[in-house]
């Protein structure tokens, strides 16, 4: 006898980001092109600061981990997305939905954490300049990465396995274009209210503990440049500048949508465009064009080919 909880919905159908079969080509090259810069990018960033020795430094080590966390969550569902894009039938086996919602928080989970490990290092480098050596060591520098990653990947699981056993017999139909874990709870054959409840409260404490984190040390990071001379505390104030546009690009579409009171449902689809395609778009180019560092291993690069 089955048991009376087992999923019979063997797939799901995505609207997508739009009904219109014209707009739907129009922007599958736009979109093909942003996601081959973001792969192209975000590698390029990882592969400068691995072959070049003036930026193996923890900050550029943390840099580098942050652009590779883009481009994988990116490449969660962007390429789904733009295959979608020449499909009439967008449809997704149960097992890659389940993966998009893993894959989805485990590397958002983890770019929270890393986005925090980035603003304790320029904490230190800026607020305690001379025991920053013996502080941010490469021992405790791969630890704190270490440590992110693995947050995150609880955090994924832990999504995961709250909406994996929840019974889907009927509806399949997701208005989004990946798989949302707070659409895809409201197909499911039974009341979902408290575990909404759970699961919101638990993405909730990681991105605000996190949040916390990041405004307290951003905050006494810029009070503490505001103490020194102009001249020396340029450069560290150009580089926070980086970071905090950075952390603005990834909270404000996630505080949007998970903390709105009112759920749009085109709104959410441009804010998930954003996170998951422009953010990771912009932020190499941000770290690129503001790092003095970057920009000469860049030139030093091109001088050698």
């Amino acid at each position: 006898m089955e048991e009376t909880n087992q999923s019979v919905v063997s797939e799901f159908i995505f609207q997508g980001l739009c009904t219109s079969r014209e707009l739907q080509i129009f922007l599958l090259l736009p979109f093909s092109t942003l996601y081959l810069m973001i792969v192209v990018g975000n590698l390029f960033v990882v592969i400068l600061i691995i072959i070049d020795h003036h930026l193996h430094s923890p900050m550029y080590y943390l840099l580098a981990n942050l652009s590779f966390i883009d481009f994988c969550l990116s490449s969660v569902t962007t390429p789904k997305m733009i295959t979608d894009l020449i499909q009439e039938n967008k449809t997704i086996s149960f097992g890659g939905c389940m993966s998009q919602i893993l894959g989805v928080h485990f590397f958002a989970g983890g770019e929270m954490v890393l986005l925090v490990t980035m603003a304790y290092d320029r904490y230190v480098a800026i607020c305690r300049p001379l025991h920053y050596t013996s502080i941010m060591d490469r021992q405790k520098c791969i630890c704190l990465v270490v440590i992110s990653w693995i947050i995150g990947f609880v955090h994924g699981i832990n999504q995961l396995i709250l909406v994996l056993e929840l019974p889907f017999c009927g509806p399949r139909v997701i208005d989004s274009f990946f798989c949302d874990i707070s659409l895809a709870m409201q197909l499911a054959c039974m009341n979902t209210d408290t575990l909404g409840i759970i699961i919101n409260a638990e993405s909730g404490v990681l991105a605000v503990t996190c949040l916390i984190f990041l405004l307290i040390s951003y905050t006494y990071i810029l009070l503490t440049i505001q103490l020194h001379s102009k001249d020396g505390s340029s450069k560290a104030l150009s580089t926070c500048t980086s970071h905090i546009i950075v952390v603005v690009l990834f909270y404000g579409p996630v505080i949007f949508i998970y903390l709105w009171p009112v759920s749009i449902t085109r709104v959410d689809k441009i804010l998930s465009v954003f996170n998951t395609v422009i953010t990771p778009l912009l932020n190499p180019v941000i770290y690129t064009l503001r790092n003095r560092d970057i920009k000469n291993a860049v030139k030093k690069l091109i001088n050698h080919m």
